[in-house]
């Protein structure tokens, strides 16, 4: 039991010290602070309800009103009360358009000044609030409760109560209008705190629907997506599996086959495994329903980077392809994104270039420039029949998003000296600050066409 009625009085005082807490922060703190009262919007309902020729006041009606009607008040208090009264009623509700809590600790203040002044004075039951000092005060909470959380709505009305209540109390022997003020004062402010709070739900749901509403599309998108690279891996997975064990096979379907013939096989189902192979692991995301589907992909294999490029021109060689690659600047370690963007835009324009070009010679240089990373790739014209490609390439509309991602810049375009065509690519990137540069750090040539290095003629 001593433990209980010690708990207790504890969770009291600590509510009663959380509400004292609340008071200073709402009213007391920065209570005079400048807070004007912002105009109204063009597409709120008042003003679009206004001919054109008056919306370009329209924002400004409320503080108008509230004008003229401060200044009515004063003219009515001044009839019936005197200046005193006419001022108490008319500089709060003025001072409100720019201060409003201020404003309220004005009215208030000026409340408690009136009615203990008059209390042996004033005759009739408008005490302590006479009818202008009541109107404006309603007023003024009224503005404030419309430009303030809920909470500082209860706090005036509690004070506003307290101070009435009290008065009724002092001055047993006659009548006051505290309950008048107050069930006035609950009913009006307690309508603005409700019409503000249904106004910010309103707003909140439309923010929650708007975020809905997105996020069902990007899922709609993602599903979409999957379910295209599911079916692009099925088909090429399927092809190229074919390709790679008629490789395999071809060469025992013939006596003796020459030695050419069996390291050009082999290199084709060499290709179409490491190809395989890299699909599965782009696209085994895709698939994370079925994990157990690419174990064999070797999932955490590092991606190609530039220092691979060896293998890439070894395998493209081989598929008949003359390549040449020149390294200028000081090689340096790159982001990975970088890295891996500029061998894929290596790789598609060295196979754009078996494609459309059989028989060419290609030239790929890499220049490691001080803002970033410089690519040219380069073929001269075919020398061989052109095979014609189904359907409609996408691998320079790949390449463009790729640079467009890392914000690079690409130019490609066929060479008109010699009907070849050429790619150049930069793409700006800072070293990696973990590592150093690996080679001598020798300054990178100023490029011209692409980036070919100064003073070097380009061989298609």
């Amino acid at each position: 039991m001593v433990g209980v009625t010690e708990t207790i009085p504890r969770t009291e005082l600590r509510t009663i010290r959380r509400a004292l807490s609340d008071l200073r922060k709402d009213l007391i703190t920065d209570a005079f602070a400048l807070r004007p009262l912002p105009p109204l919007g063009a597409t709120h309902p008042l003003v679009r309800a206004l001919p054109p020729w008056a919306r370009p006041y329209a924002p400004w009606l409320p503080h108008a009103a509230l004008t003229a009607f401060a200044l009515y008040l004063m003219a009515v208090a001044g009839e019936i009360d005197g200046v005193g009264m006419a001022l108490l009623s008319s500089v709060p509700l003025l001072i409100a358009l720019y201060r409003p809590i201020g404003a309220w600790w004005l009215s208030f203040g000026g409340s408690v000044v009136w009615g203990l002044g008059v209390a042996e004075t004033a005759a009739g039951s408008m005490w302590p609030w006479p009818p202008t000092l009541f109107a404006s005060h309603i007023a003024v909470m009224v503005i404030v409760a419309f430009r303030n959380p809920p909470r500082v709505a209860g706090q005036m009305l509690l004070l506003t109560a307290g101070f009435g209540f009290a008065c009724d109390l002092a001055v047993g022997w006659r009548p006051t209008n505290a309950f008048p003020m107050v069930i006035t004062s609950c009913v009006i402010v307690g309508a603005v705190v409700a019409r503000r709070s249904l106004r910010e739900t309103k707003q909140q749901v439309a923010v929650e629907q708007s975020a809905t509403h997105e996020e069902r599309s990007r899922r709609t998108l993602l599903e979409e997506r999957a379910t295209i690279a599911r079916e692009l891996h099925d088909v090429v997975a399927h092809h190229m599996s074919v390709i790679a064990i008629q490789a395999e096979a071809a060469p025992y379907r013939v006596a003796d086959p020459p030695e050419e013939l069996a390291s050009s096989f082999a290199t084709i189902r060499e290709n179409a495994v490491a190809a395989l192979t890299e699909l599965r692991r782009v696209l085994g995301v895709v698939r994370a329903d079925d994990p157990d589907a690419y174990a064999d992909a070797d999932p955490e294999a590092p991606q190609p980077t530039l220092a691979t490029l060896d293998t890439l021109f070894a395998g493209v060689r081989a598929a008949g392809l003359t390549v040449e690659h020149l390294t200028t600047g000081a090689v340096r370690p790159l982001p990975s994104g970088v890295e891996l963007s500029a061998y894929r835009i290596v790789q598609e324009a060295l196979s754009n270039a078996l494609r459309h070009a059989p028989g060419s010679t290609a030239r790929v240089e890499v220049a490691y420039v001080l803002g970033g990373l410089g690519l040219r790739i380069v073929n001269g014209p075919p020398t061989q029949a052109v095979r014609p490609s189904p359907g409609m390439g996408h691998g320079l509309l790949g390449m463009r998003e790729r640079v467009a991602m890392l914000n690079g810049e690409m130019t490609a375009g066929a060479v008109e000296e010699d009907g070849g065509y050429e790619v150049a690519v930069f793409i700006p990137a800072a070293a990696v600050p973990e590592a150093e540069a690996s080679a001598p750090e020798t300054p990178a040539p100023a490029p011209q066409r692409g980036y070919a290095p100064e003073g070097e003629t380009m061989e298609p």
